[in-house]
């Protein structure tokens, strides 16, 4: 009879210990889950971020990407190479100017495309001290003019959203510094601009968008040198001038089909397309196609465009 008793209490002893047994070896197998990569781990083993991890490798960022808790707005291979940046290009390029460009991309806070601000064009700190302009209606987010095209790719310090373009500081300055510094493109615009006298409006607080044509625009125009731009009449070119310029801020994924109101009064209609086309009310429907989106300065946006807006007559 006691041996009895003594099995029933082993077997019962048995049955509350199953339970705990089980636990123990359910959490021995959860131990054996793989640790989820770093930012830099995402990178460097997605073979669509082979022109970010050289930038990132050419910069000297790979352990910056590997700790801390980010946000980062990640260029795929295609948006590198819209912006000229082969992997020969990335090469070529300064150590201290690609850190500048990809701590551009980088907020130091993990920010979930849920957790981004909704609204047009919000202000968000970047790693480098930078701004950059995120806009949000529903899951369309985009930063700077660049589409988020896949958001949340989870990583252990962080969230990568994954973007169509690369994202450049303004590290000339304000819209006039921009364009002085790219004279192979903008040195009749800045000629323009200072013969109308609104170099000091365009380098003011703003924010303004230019809609800015490329200096071949201007031959095109009527314009054949510099000098017959100095030579024109002041208050003629500062009419045209303004007619290229909206007040704020807007980015390309800003832009909707339709008329836009100018500074000098008078709208331009915006056409969005395979592409973005501005036409002015004396271009006789000609319209002009944006070459170049989204270029930030610290007053606001140029997109160049490869024809000269003419309000009505």
């Amino acid at each position: 009879m006691k041996k009895y008793l003594m099995q029933i209490r082993a077997s019962a002893l048995l049955a509350l210990l199953a339970p705990a047994l089980f636990l123990t070896g359910c959490n021995d197998d959860d131990n054996d889950t793989p640790a989820q990569p770093t930012i830099a781990e995402v990178v460097n083993t997605n073979a669509d971020f082979s022109l970010l991890r050289a930038a990132v490798t050419k910069a000297g960022l790979g352990s910056a990407l590997s700790s801390g808790n980010l946000t980062v707005f990640a260029p795929n291979n295609a948006a590198f190479q819209a912006a000229g940046l082969t992997a020969t290009a990335i090469e070529a390029r300064s150590q201290a100017e690609l850190a500048a460009v990809l701590q551009y991309h980088v907020i130091n806070a993990r920010t979930p495309a849920a957790s981004l601000p909704e609204g047009v064009n919000t202000a968000v700190t970047t790693l480098d001290n930078g701004t950059v302009y995120v806009t949000k209606a529903g899951s369309n987010v985009s930063v700077n003019g660049a589409r988020v095209i896949q958001a949340d790719v989870a990583a252990s310090n962080g969230v990568i959203h994954v973007i169509d373009r690369v994202l450049l500081p303004p590290v000339f300055g304000n819209i006039v510094q921009t364009a002085v510094a790219n004279s192979a493109n903008f040195s009749y615009l800045v000629a323009a601009v200072q013969r109308a006298n609104l170099a000091g409006t365009l380098s003011g607080p703003g924010p303004f968008t230019v809609f800015a044509p490329v200096n071949q625009a201007f031959i095109a125009a009527g314009f054949p040198t510099i000098e017959s731009i100095q030579a024109a009449d002041p208050t003629t070119l500062a009419t045209i001038l303004t007619y290229h310029v909206v007040p704020g801020r807007v980015f390309s994924t800003n832009l909707v089909n339709g008329n836009v109101a100018t500074v000098q009064g008078g709208n331009v209609s915006i056409n969005l397309g395979t592409g973005v086309q501005v036409t002015g009310l004396g271009n006789n429907g000609s319209a002009a196609n944006v070459v170049v989106a989204n270029v930030a300065t610290t007053n606001g946006v140029i997109h160049a465009i490869d024809r000269v807006l003419l309000p009505a007559n």
